[in-house]
């Protein structure tokens, strides 16, 4: 009997939905746009309600893709958009609010406050976080300050807070189970990742009701089941895990030193530690990576994918996922694939954003141009949000052709900058470098791009077969918690690349070239 996943994959932009096979084939696709909010500069909201029904239309029109119906289901995983936040009436499932993105800036002054009543320390270490708005602990106090009557039904036990996972659970259970994972809890400056709980003194310091918030499980777990009234019958939901930590999984980077970068709008590369919780003395955060529930064994209820045997293939096949504590750490780009966009929009040196790579490749190379595409400042590992974009090495020979080609290896040089921070991380810590980068996310068709970036790194790149490795995350989670894999290294077997980009640039001109970045660096952020 043929058994298939279904991924509901719940980004910024749109939702979308993925039916994959047992063997993380792709069966069906569909993605509904879904609409934003800009109530004032630096606000974004979402409505939760378009949320669910966005996500809901597109996992009934993904099954009929597929010729599907839900028995034909064994499990259902979740990755979502990380930091937004929603609350809701517990009696009547309304939302009290928009939901608040996670690039909303609005609780800044609270994370000023936190600052400097000195919790920067803390937080760090219980969190593995900086303060930011970003993180949606901060987001949750903006709403019980702000919305009428929020606060006084918080109190009573009225309302409840998720993260857009335990939004849509709420909602696929028919309000019968009210969770979160591990991965998602990280992301809130309110849980504690080395306890693996809500931790009461970040709770007080943000005057946050314990009541409020949803029960902790790992990332592959028993979720409930939806009711059978959303997609015709009961499917378990088994797998949860917020959106880069699921792309980490897709990956199957399951072990320390393992690397994936996601080449979107910007680039989120996370490199997992193992159950090592390291400080990043490099400007990047630690966080908790997909984890597994102790309580999952090998037994199967379903047989093992095609071609993937227990106790066959590499050492220890077959055996449980390792349960327990599982760590990454996270760097963030800010302007990835956007700087394409703004060569299509801002510069009109192209009409559409498949012509980047034919416009770079017209010239051997930038011409010594360099691009630092700072328009939102700089994120990890310099953080320096007053940077502004440059470009600087212009001559009376420079071309949009020039131009083009360095947009293009700016995204290149801060992954870059990237790994190169996690790996002196790695190597203070007593680890070993990551030896490898595995890549997905739209940018990453680009072969100009993934060569040049394998280039400045001096290790291999690689594009895996399947590039919706978000998806897939979160559907293999769910497959290990209802028994259809038996543990990581059957989904290492399932995992296959497309094209590896092997390093042909000398060390020395590596070197030479990211020196060159670091000074374009320093000019941008001069004041």
């Amino acid at each position: 009997m043929t058994a298939y996943l279904l991924a509901l994959d719940q980004g910024t932009s749109s939702s979308r939905s993925i039916v994959f096979d047992v063997q993380g084939r792709l069966v069906a696709s569909a993605q509904m746009e879904l609409p934003q909010i800009y109530p004032r500069p630096g606000w974004v909201e979402h409505d939760p309600r378009e949320i669910w029904r966005t996500q809901l239309a597109t996992a009934r029109e993904a099954l009929a893709k597929a010729g599907l119906a839900a028995r034909d289901i064994r499990a259902v995983g979740i990755t979502n958009q990380r930091e937004t936040t929603v609350v809701w009436n517990r009696q009547t499932g309304v939302p009290i609010h928009h939901a608040i993105v996670w690039q909303d800036r609005r609780a800044e002054p609270i994370c000023s406050a936190l600052r400097d009543a000195g919790m920067a320390g803390t937080i760090q270490h219980k969190t593995g976080l900086l303060i930011d708005a970003y993180f949606s602990g901060s987001k949750l106090k903006w709403m019980l300050d702000h919305v009428a009557g929020a606060r006084d039904a918080a109190e009573r036990g009225e309302l409840a807070f998720g993260t857009v996972d335990s939004w849509l659970i709420w909602q696929l259970t028919a309000g019968r189970r009210h969770v979160t994972d591990v991965s998602n809890a990280s992301r809130t400056m309110l849980f504690n990742v080395h306890a693996n709980q809500w931790d009461d003194e970040l709770l007080a310091a943000l005057n946050i009701p314990r009541s409020l918030l949803p029960e902790v499980l790992p990332s592959a777990a028993d979720f409930g089941r939806t009711d059978a009234q959303v997609l015709g019958d009961e499917i378990a939901i088994g797998g949860v895990a917020g959106d880069q930590q699921a792309a980490l999984f897709g990956q199957g980077c399951f072990g320390a030193g393992m690397a994936k970068n996601t080449y979107g709008t910007g680039c989120f590369m996370l490199m997992h530690t193992g159950g090592q919780f390291q400080t990043s003395a490099n400007g990047l955060l630690t966080t908790s990576a997909a984890q597994i529930a102790p309580t999952l064994v090998a037994s199967r209820t379903a047989l093992p994918p095609e071609g993937v045997q227990p106790g066959l293939g590499r050492p220890g096949a077959g055996l449980p996922v390792p349960p327990g504590r599982a760590y990454a750490m996270e760097g963030s780009v800010f302007v990835g694939g956007a700087v394409v966009q703004w060569l299509r929009d801002g510069l009109r040196a192209i009409e559409h954003s498949g012509q980047v790579q034919q416009l770079a490749e017209s010239v051997p190379d930038s011409g010594g141009v360099m691009m630092v595409p700072a328009f939102t400042g700089l994120g990890a590992p310099y953080w320096k949000p007053d940077a502004r974009g440059t470009i600087t090495g212009l001559t009376r020979g420079t071309t949009l052709a020039h131009i083009a080609r360095a947009a293009l290896e700016s995204i290149a040089y801060q992954s870059a900058a990237l790994l190169l921070a996690m790996s002196r991380d790695a190597v203070a810590s007593g680890g070993t470098p990551v030896s490898e980068l595995r890549v997905d996310g739209g940018a990453c068709v680009n072969n100009l791009l993934m060569q040049f970036q394998a280039d400045l790194l001096g290790i291999p790149v690689v594009r895996p077969a399947c590039v919706e490795t978000t998806a897939l995350g979160a559907a293999y989670l769910a497959g290990l918690a209802t028994g259809i894999y038996g543990g990581t290294d059957e989904l290492s077997a399932l995992w296959q690349a497309e094209r590896r980009f092997v390093p042909t640039l000398g060390q020395d001109r590596a070197h030479e070239l990211m020196q060159r970045w670091e000074q374009a660096v320093r000019q941008a952020t001069a004041e």
